[in-house]
């Protein structure tokens, strides 16, 4: 499971818009980030350099995944895992109790021989192993 940021998301905000705001006034945008980082106490610069284009994707000038529909996808991704292991243990019960139906019954030792009462039984294998 992913961790929380440590950072809250109106200070990702805040970043943002001061480093939309301050880069005109440097020579690089490398600089800009790194002068808005230590400004606002982030921990690298590289954190701050992710922040820029995933926001610009969020507002659409960018193309790409929005972080809401990254939460989604891995939303559906999760379900689509829980349902692939419910339907395997689905299949896994739907094969063990067709095994029970094809057992023969147990049957006391004064019952008439056990081929007898599982002749149906039998009769159903041979014809599956026949076709």
């Amino acid at each position: 499971m992913a961790r929380l940021s440590q950072y809250p998301l109106e200070l990702r905000r805040r970043a943002v818009r001061m480093l939309a705001e301050v880069r005109p006034e440097y020579d690089t945008e490398w600089a800009a980030m790194k002068t808005v980082a230590s400004k606002l106490r982030i921990g690298t610069t590289e954190t701050l350099r992710k922040w820029f284009p995933q926001d610009q994707v969020d507002v659409g000038a960018r193309p790409g995944t929005t972080t809401e529909e990254s939460a989604q996808i891995k939303a559906m991704k999760k379900e689509i895992a829980e349902l692939k292991r419910a339907n395997e243990i689905t299949k896994a019960a739907a094969s063990f109790f067709a095994a029970e139906l094809d057992r023969c019954p147990r049957t006391p030792v004064s019952a008439p021989r056990s081929t007898e009462l599982c002749a149906p039984v039998l009769a159903r294998r041979t014809v599956q192993a026949i076709g």
